[in-house]
Formats: C-alpha cells, structure tokens, sequence
C-alpha cells in the first residue's frame, strides 16, 4: 500500500476545510494502515510462535525416542562396559577379515556408492541379522539362563544351519572359534567341545549371559559389532571416505531399534531369513580373481 506521505503536495487553492477533511483522511488511512500492519505483525508473530511450538514438539518426540533408546543401553554400568568391550572392533574375533560378499558385490558393480552400500546393509539388518541372528541370540541367552545345554546347542545349530554359503558358514564359525578361544582366557565356561563348531552369535549369548546383560543390550552390542565390521570394508572396497563412513553409521543407526523390535516377535519357529543376492556374491566371491577378505 502507498504511504500518504508519498502522495504529493497540497494545492493553494482548497479551503481549509477541505485541507482538514484531507488531513484527516489521510490520518484514518493511516491508522489503517497502522492498524494492517499491526494485525500482519501479530499473524506473522502468532504464525512464528506456532511454527517454533511444532518445531520444539519435533524435537521432544526426537529427544524422547532417543531417551528410551539410551535407558535400553544403560541398563548398569558394569554391563555397558562389558558390551563396549565385547562389541568393539579390537575384540581379536577377526571380523575385520571377512566382507560376507560385499568384496564381490563390489567387485560387479552392484555396489558403488554410499547410497548403495546403506541399501546393501539394511537389507542384511533387517532380513537376515534381525530375522536369524538376533532371534538367536535372544533364545540362547533364554537357554543358558535356563541353565539348559541342550537347548543353546540346538540353538547353536539353528544359526549354523542358516548360513546360505560356505563361506558365510565359515565365517561365523572362524569368528566363533576365536571368540571361544578369548572367552577361555577370561575364564569364562565354555559348553561346547573344543572341536565343535559354534556360532559366533551363540558364543556372543555365552558372553552376555555371563556379564549379566539383557538381551535388547547385547542386541544393540552385536548388531554394531557387525555394522561396524562391514562399514570398515566398504570403506576400503567402494571406497567411502572416513566422513561418508561416519555418515553411513549414522543413518543405519536409526534401523537398529526395528530390527530388535522384529527379532524380539520371532522364536525358533518363525525366525529365518533368505538374500539370493547375498547368497550369489558369497558364492562367487571364492573364484574371485582378486581378493582383499576371506568372505
């Protein structure tokens, strides 16, 4: 709107009424216009306020979901540094050693990018580690806190069995064994044989059973324990820098409470995953003309 001050000087030759009549037009218009942009202000104003409202009520959400999060992680601290210890990457397990087929899937040009690779992953989260190996993880534990044998053993078997390749059978058990071996030296009871192959994973529900862990916090600390692995090799195989690969932790991070919250609707009924892909990149990684991993 045009500002009366900006419409021009008065003529000589109106009478003073008319000058009055005028002035005080152009007074009501701009109490008017005052009074527009007076009420703009305060829609603008009450508008700012609702949008910070909502955007603090985001926050909350966000800041809640995260907090119950965190109260599943810190159960006590004893058991937190213990899974910090078991679920950290110089635990001399030898996962660093194996790609479980992402070298290949690299290799073929399936996976070439950061975006490529977080796909890669959540699918192995969410239809393989949260579908066989949590759900392991969760009914060894069960076993052992049962203080029956029998059972972790068949659980035992159940994570073997599941493996769609050798090498990704061989990768478990290799991890398994040398796990056995660390648990031994901390004087930490075994039940398996010493030539027995065991499954990482349940040699993992040993260990937290042990320190007296609950299952959602030995899930949050395996699940890691393998992320971290196979975001370590992608960075190497892609490659991803030291940033994207931070990044990359992060996004999947988001996916762990659903993958538990999966696992935790399975028993050794329903549990089970298949990836054909994952299967075939396995597979092929063995005649691979080059290679960085043994898997």
């Amino acid at each position: 709107m045009t500002n009366p001050s900006q419409t021009g000087p008065v003529t000589s030759d109106i009478v003073s009424t008319d000058i009055v009549s005028t002035d005080n037009a152009s007074t009501d218009n701009a109490s008017t216009d005052n009074a527009s942009t007076d009420n703009a202000s305060t829609d603008n104003a009450s508008t700012a306020n609702a949008s910070t409202a909502n955007a603090s009520t985001a926050n909350a959400s966000t800041d809640n979901a995260m907090t119950d999060i965190t109260m599943n992680i810190t159960t006590t601290s004893a058991s937190l540094l213990r899974l910090l210890q078991l679920s950290s990457v110089s635990l001399p397990v030898g996962g660093f050693a194996f790609s479980q087929g992402l070298e290949f899937a690299v290799e073929t040009g399936w996976v070439r990018t950061a975006e490529q690779t977080e796909d890669w992953l959540v699918s192995q989260l969410q239809e393989s580690v949260a579908r066989v190996d949590l759900p392991v993880l969760q009914g060894a534990m069960q076993a052992l806190a049962a203080d029956d044998l029998t059972d972790w053993q068949e659980w035992n078997d159940i994570a073997l069995a599941n493996r769609e390749t050798r090498e990704l059978r061989f990768t478990d058990a290799a991890m398994g064994q040398a796990l056995k071996r660390l648990l031994g030296t901390l004087s930490i009871a075994m039940p398996v044989s010493a030539q027995q192959d065991v499954s990482f994973v349940s040699l993992f529900a040993v260990a937290a059973h042990s320190w007296q862990m609950a299952f959602d916090l030995a899930a949050y600390g395996y699940i890691w324990s393998w992320l971290e692995n196979q975001i370590a090799a992608a960075t190497k195989l892609v490659p991803l820098g030291q940033t994207q690969a931070q990044l990359l932790l992060g996004r999947i991070q988001l996916v762990i409470p659903e993958a538990i919250a999966l696992a935790n609707t399975l028993d050794r009924d329903s549990l089970g995953g298949s990836l054909p892909g994952l299967a075939l990149a396995s597979s092929w990684h063995e005649t691979q003309y080059t290679r960085l991993f043994r898997s």
